[in-house]
């Protein structure tokens, strides 16, 4: 029988539009601020290494770059808002020496201090079955210290095995697959009689994993895009604390289960137009951790940082806990700096018995003696008096100044006065406004433009894994280098590693989870399982600034006429906001819009259609693809479902464009040449980039753009850059493209102001 999706990539080649190809300037980049701001935060730095240098990895961390002072240049908009909110000039950092984040700790945005801080990554060479019969269940595989000689290989994790860097490199389909290795306890007598837990953390195993420990069941997780834990303590109890254990893990990941959200992985036999290979099994970092029974809970766990508030320069803060005991007594303290300057302190907050969390306001304005003490070359890069960069002495965050705070959250047992764990973090205080009904969305209360990449998170021989510990920290670079101030993460919940370095750049992100293609009960939850899940754990970064549930109707293919499909689109919509009410939802990106706080649409017209779509605001809200959907009656002629249409004075967005290939001869990183046009060189696509840029925003109506896309990805070659990461025109030049069209934008501001 055949699929009836099998030729869904033919509707999806005139509807879709997204990619991120390759492209390789210098792995060094932009270190902005002065000599002063330089050497007062290369101290900081030193001071945290110092600190931090009791982490215990067991596998020697890639080499990358050191993060840029909390002030990046040039200032952002100034009073006239003209078109400088770009990066400013670039120059090369030799970054070769300088060690990934925390020896490569995978969560470096929330992490115990150094004393408490005992892990050991698993990646690297793992044995590995392909198991195409399905019988490794019945022959109990999980029992045996070997997995069966026959078959056997070796994989390096977390690359997936259809990718060079795995060491295998195999693109034909393969369901059921094992892995195994040994590990050991990395507690010490101390901390086993104190309690502590030995975690496997993993960051992302696609799709439905299960694991045992010396033949003993631990747990499993469905979901292929998100981060889950498992504790292994009482595992290796049960088996006499063994010096060798065994973990084992058998990964099913269908090839044709299109309720299963996969995202750009394709179905079909060999990837085509814009989608590309699958990735099977653990793709993000693997590690075991050492925590407390005791301890604070992240992102994922209950742990949100609101720092929105910038009026009152307070962060809402609610600290949860995790494997409290009935009616055990704790507190929680956190305390704020900036710049190593202390800024405030919650005081001890008793947790109520009823529930695993405190929260509190905590202050982030500075005394005026803590300003007295911050560097004077950060406040001539971020004048005090420039309301973008603080208000009312709280630091503001932002792509040109991403200031960020360090918070530090004590845990306490109330009954001892003991500290039971301390964790560290960051969160960067910005507002995101979206219903100021003049069509801007702004940042911290000014109108921004926002120039975003459709950014996918590919590279050529790890596919979807990011090959080094600053591979995202480059790509950011990259992007910034072009004048982008961020990216639509596009189909992809991305590393972690990503968004601590968007925090830490200033690279603004709409946050976006792998779609299913098929709407069923089975494939809303588990698209929604995910989708909540990706939110829990990002929401504290301040870089994020939009989500988007939903491309292009993706797994709702009768938004037209399905009442429940609408519903469910909305719930998302609802929950989302529950979640998270700091951020603009934008429901269904590009069109048949439900529930939306963004009106975006997708268009890869050329220049003189765009022109003719985004002069007026009715023409850029009818022509194409219905941006908004009718009413539906039912049989009596009573209405159903009301529709949906445009908010007046929502922002407009065109969140996907351009989408222009051309042929780079003697680049072999290319296995095709697919593009929605073609340019003829690389002044070529100079050339039609200004141009298309000019015709959207040149209207007045459309305050956003995102450009299809940062790098080519396999056979999809309409990138700013190669997939591996070369430019296909002067970096420069395209940076001086996008000031002038920030700068058509903010002058059009002025002109209706």
């Amino acid at each position: 029988m055949t699929n009836p999706l099998s030729k869904l990539s033919e509707v999806f080649h005139h509807h879709d539009r997204d990619q991120e190809p390759p492209t390789v300037p210098s792995e060094s980049q932009v270190y902005p601020g002065t000599d002063e701001a330089k050497v007062q935060y290369r101290a900081r730095q030193v001071a945290q290494d110092a600190q931090l240098s009791s982490v215990q990895p067991t596998q020697e961390a890639s080499s990358g770059d050191v993060p840029p002072p909390p002030y990046a240049p040039p200032p952002g908009l100034p009073p006239d808002m003209s078109a400088k909110a770009g990066p400013g000039e670039y120059k090369s950092l030799d970054a070769s020496d300088t060690p990934a984040p925390l020896n490569g700790y995978p969560r470096p945005d929330f992490h115990r201090t150094a004393s408490g801080l005992v892990w050991q990554s698993l990646n690297g060479p793992w044995d590995f079955v392909f198991d195409d019969t399905d019988t490794g269940l019945l022959d109990f595989w999980y029992t045996q210290s070997r997995l069966p000689d026959q078959g056997k290989r070796t994989i390096q994790v977390p690359y997936v095995f259809q990718c060079a860097a795995s060491g295998i490199d195999e693109r034909g389909v393969h369901e059921v697959l094992w892995y195994q290795r040994q590990i050991q306890d990395l507690r010490s007598s101390e901390a086993k009689e104190r309690g502590d837990r030995l975690l496997l953390r993993c960051g992302a195993i696609d799709y439905h994993a299960t694991i045992w420990l010396n033949g003993r069941y631990v747990g499993e997780h469905a979901g292929g895009h998100v981060p889950f834990d498992l504790d292994l303590s009482d595992a290796v109890a049960l088996s006499g604390y063994m010096a060798e254990n065994t973990l084992t893990i058998r990964v099913y990941d269908s090839a044709f289960d299109v309720t299963q959200p996969r995202g750009k992985q394709y179905w079909g036999p060999k990837p085509e137009s814009i989608f590309y290979t699958p990735s099977s099994g653990i793709w993000q970092n693997i590690w075991l951790e050492v925590v407390p029974r005791l301890r604070v809970a992240d992102g994922s766990h209950g742990t949100i940082l609101r720092s929105n508030d910038i009026e009152k320069g307070v962060v809402d803060a609610r600290v949860a806990v995790q494997g409290r005991k009935v009616q055990e007594k704790c507190s929680v303290e956190v305390e704020a700096s900036f710049y190593g300057v202390p800024v405030s302190s919650s005081g001890k907050k008793e947790l109520n018995k009823s529930e695993d969390f405190v929260r509190f306001d905590l202050p982030m304005r500075l005394s005026q003696e803590a300003l007295s003490k911050l560097p004077a070359a950060l406040l001539q890069d971020a004048p005090l008096k420039d309301p973008f960069c603080w208000r009312n002495n709280t630091a503001l965050w932002s792509p040109e100044h991403p200031a960020l705070y360090d918070l530090t959250i004590r845990l306490y047992n109330s009954t001892s006065g003991e500290v039971i764990d301390t964790v560290q973090t960051t969160t960067g205080m910005r507002s995101i406004t979206w219903t100021n009904g003049d069509g801007t969305l702004r940042l911290n209360s000014r109108p921004y433009f926002q120039a975003l990449f459709l950014d996918q998170g590919y590279w050529p021989t790890t596919l979807l894994t990011p090959p080094t510990p600053t591979s995202c920290k480059r790509d950011i670079q990259l992007s910034k280098a072009v004048g982008f101030n961020g990216c639509r993460k596009h189909q992809k919940v991305e590393s972690p590693e990503f968004f601590y370095w968007a925090d830490r750049l200033g690279f603004l992100v709409w946050g976006e989870m792998a779609s299913a293609y098929n709407f069923s009960m089975t494939g809303c939850e588990r698209f929604e399982a995910e989708w909540m899940a990706m939110i829990r754990r990002d929401l504290n970064h301040p870089s994020i600034v939009a989500w988007t549930p939903c491309n292009e109707s993706w797994g709702y293919p009768d938004l037209g006429g399905s009442k429940r499909q609408r519903d469910h689109l909305r719930s998302l919509v609802y929950k989302t906001k529950t979640l998270d009410p700091t951020r603009p939802v934008n429901d269904n990106c590009g069109w048949e819009h439900v529930c939306t706080d963004l009106s975006t649409f997708h268009d890869y017209a050329d220049a003189r259609g765009m022109r003719e779509r985004c002069g007026d605001l009715r023409a850029t809200l009818t022509r194409g693809k219905n941006m908004f959907l009718p009413a539906i009656h039912g049989q009596d002629g009573v209405e159903d479902d009301e529709g949906s249409r445009h908010m007046r004075g929502a922002p407009v967005f065109c969140s996907e464009m351009g989408g222009v290939n051309i042929a780079v001869k003697n680049d072999e990183s290319r296995q095709g040449n697919w593009g929605y046009t073609t340019a003829s060189d690389g002044q070529d696509l100079l050339r039609r980039l200004e141009e298309l840029l000019m015709a959207t925003v040149s209207g007045g109506h459309v305050c956003g753009i995102v450009w299809t896309q940062t790098t080519d990805i396999e056979q999809e070659m309409n990138g700013i850059y190669t997939w591996d990461r070369k430019e296909k025109m002067p970096a420069a030049h395209v940076a001086e493209v996008m000031d002038r069209v920030k700068k058509v934008y903010y002058d059009g501001l002025r002109k209706h102001w």
